[in-house]
């Protein structure tokens, strides 16, 4: 279909086709009622937009701090520099987990979360084990690492397999030491995660419905390549905003592999993400300029229109029908359970 000739009134963008058009208004309708901000919003703290997490009654920010990257950080300093900077600037969502950098990200967030700063934040952290055992051992120690009595978010890692989910509420499962640790107070709410396939989400919430639980937050990838193959936010979100469930946005630019595509900017990334109906993006921070870029582009976002979106997307789509710069989809070098089964007890 050609790109040109359009009239002057015709609201499709250059160097779209009307199917790419269509596309995208498809896509926003799809959350026609919900994805608006006066919907979803929950005011604002030093500039950054705050959202709902889904029926928990929890503000979060629209941008969310991540915590893979703050191991990686050479200078244990700066990393806690990095985190105290996030939240004394707005941020109040913080992403961890128990197998980052061999716990290095949760020993440095505890000692970051020291002088009166845990009282800022909304503290996630996410679990590997899927048995009774070993995951009752994990949540003890990232509450060791982290320095706190409670975790506000716990979440089960790398749902990356179509069997993970029911080894997780078998009996013995990773679910009933999750739910003694909520009831013990260690923990407030309970999600998962998974970065593989959209059909390993849509099966976790239906076994999660056949033991009649309720998540309380979801995180999978959502960026402006996902849209475009194996998406995420096509099959998942959906369901997830119907059911009141907290949308955790990651890897919006793709774990760094989006940005190499020369499609879009950093800021383009953040943007996309978070004008889809998300609780909280997050965003991997190595440096202070991260943070910043982070923060700028939280206070600065506006909904995109239509014509935005689907011009936006048009940009991508090419270079995203493979799954190319999606490698956590395509490939097995971001299943961390995958090269060390052992964690999943």
């Amino acid at each position: 279909m050609s790109r040109t000739n359009h009239s002057a009134q015709d609201p499709v963008p250059d160097g779209v086709t009307r199917r790419e058009f269509l596309g995208a208004m498809l896509t926003t309708s799809i959350f026609a009622g919900v994805a608006g901000p006066e919907l979803w919003a929950a005011g604002e703290e030093k500039g950054i937009p705050y959202r709902k997490l889904g029926r928990t009654g929890e503000r979060v920010s629209l941008v969310g701090l991540g915590g893979y990257h703050i191991g990686m950080q050479s200078d244990e300093l700066e990393s806690i520099k990095i985190i105290r900077t996030a939240l004394d600037s707005g941020i109040n969502f913080l992403d961890n987990c128990w197998d980052y950098n061999g716990g290095n990200s949760e020993i440095r967030m505890g000692k970051a979360l020291r002088d009166g700063y845990r009282q800022k934040a909304f503290l996630m952290t996410k679990i590997d084990g899927q048995t009774k055992k070993a995951a009752a051992a994990q949540i003890d120690e990232s509450l060791r690492r982290l320095q706190t009595e409670h975790i506000d978010l716990l979440q089960f890692h790398e749902v990356i397999r179509m069997t993970d989910p029911e080894r997780i509420f078998a009996a013995g499962g990773g679910m009933e030491a999750a739910l003694e640790a909520k009831k013990a107070g260690k923990i407030r709410y309970i999600g998962f995660t998974g970065h593989k396939n959209p059909a390993m989400h849509l099966h976790m919430l239906e076994t999660a419905a056949i033991h009649r639980f309720h998540f309380d937050a979801v995180q999978m990838p959502l960026n402006a390549m996902d849209a475009h193959y194996e998406s995420f936010g096509q099959k998942v979100l959906p369901v997830l905003v119907k059911n009141e469930i907290g949308v955790l946005g990651m890897k919006p630019m793709g774990a760094g592999m989006l940005l190499q595509s020369d499609t879009l900017s950093p800021v383009e990334c953040l943007h996309y993400a978070m004008n889809l109906p998300t609780s909280v993006v997050i965003t991997g921070c190595q440096s202070l300029s991260n943070v910043q870029q982070a923060l700028d582009a939280a206070r600065s976002f506006k909904p995109l229109s239509s014509p935005e979106l689907a011009a936006l997307l048009a940009r991508t789509e090419q270079a995203a029908r493979n799954g190319q710069f999606e490698g956590y989809k395509t490939t097995n070098n971001f299943d961390g359970t995958a090269h060390n089964p052992q964690w999943l007890g």
